[in-house]
């Protein structure tokens, strides 16, 4: 069986270690899945800060990394007197991003990188946000003669529509993965004993934790 892993970041890494309650090792978490569920592909979908970077979504689907590191490097070169001391240590902050995208890759992620937007809400407060809801949605549906079974990085009820085609229409062995508590009602009841809450990976991907139980799946 031929498996792929779609990671829904903003969903479900949001808010770090405060979400969670512990920092994520991201290189033990794809050595865990790949092991544990014979994982070959892994895509990791997310927003990067790029501080004005003339991205056109027209004519890429994801920022090239390269390229925005360059951009980045270049501004703060070029930039260094003239300009206020937050508005450089907001591109150091964005070439910092990049460092860590750039490691995902290293480690094997495929990444789906979007431009974090900032916007203000009704009570006038600045926010942030980089769905790939549609993005992640594009792939699976992309790649379903690909693979024969999924594991879902997300517990958005968004995604519903599609887990039901997949698993019903398409025959493909689906599993959520994800924080029980922020998970959509329906999404678990979709799922049943094939969903997993993501506290459940802490002790295997936990920064600081050596090892990991090596037990394959036994949910297919």
């Amino acid at each position: 069986m031929i498996t792929h892993a779609y990671i829904d970041a903003s969903n479900l890494f949001y808010g770090g270690k405060k979400s969670l309650g512990w920092s994520i090792d991201y290189e033990k978490l794809i050595q865990y899945i790949k092991y544990r569920f014979e994982v070959s592909k892994v895509y990791y979908f997310g927003g990067v800060e790029t501080c004005r970077f003339p991205h056109d979504c027209l004519k890429n689907e994801t920022i090239c990394l390269d390229d925005l590191e360059k951009y980045l490097r270049n501004y703060i070169d070029n930039h260094k007197k003239g300009v206020s001391k937050n508005n450089i240590e907001g591109f150091n902050h964005c070439l910092k991003q990049v460092g860590f995208y750039k490691k995902l890759e290293l480690f094997g992620y495929n990444l789906i990188l979007k431009p974090v937007k900032t916007y203000v809400d009704i009570n006038g407060k600045q926010k942030q946000k980089a769905n790939c809801d549609t993005e992640m949605v594009f792939n699976l549906m992309l790649d379903r003669d690909v693979f024969d079974r999924a594991l879902i990085f997300s517990g958005d009820g968004d995604f519903l529509v599609v887990l039901k085609h997949l698993r019903d229409v398409d025959k493909k062995y689906l599993t959520i993965i994800s924080n029980g508590y922020k998970t959509a009602g329906d999404v678990k009841r979709f799922a049943g004993d094939k969903f997993i809450d993501f506290v459940n990976f802490r002790q295997c991907t936990e920064r600081g934790w050596c090892g990991h139980k090596n037990q394959k799946s036994t949910l297919f």
